[in-house]
């Protein structure tokens, strides 16, 4: 029977990865530049205020899809956006995202 402890003290075969290696950035669709898109966020601010609608934070508020676009939310219908903190956004979305990674959610083949 081998000995497990013996295995620890093997050196590793792959390198470290340097510290400078970081996630390439997140680059965010056509439809978030377009002109209609920021003109209805802006007309959510104003009409709603510059705040997360969760928690009260002005922290980078994020105005995001409640019914995620690629799930079969409508693109620039008001009554499917909220206005989240970054902190309530990367929330929201990575649990979208585990929904979605499960067979949850409508595929509408929108991105």
């Amino acid at each position: 029977m081998h000995d497990v402890g013996r295995l620890t003290g093997l050196p590793s075969r792959l390198g470290r990865l340097s510290a400078k290696v970081k996630p390439a950035p997140k680059v965010a669709e056509s439809f978030y530049q377009s002109p209609e898109w920021r003109r209805l966020v802006a007309s959510i601010k104003r009409q709603r205020g510059n705040w997360c609608e969760r928690c009260g934070s002005t922290n980078r508020v994020i105005a995001d899809h409640i019914h995620e676009r690629r799930d079969g939310g409508a693109d620039l219908d008001p009554s499917n956006i909220e206005l989240l903190c970054a902190k309530h956004h990367a929330a929201k979305t990575a649990a979208a995202r585990a929904t979605r990674a499960r067979g949850g959610g409508q595929k509408s083949g929108k991105a």
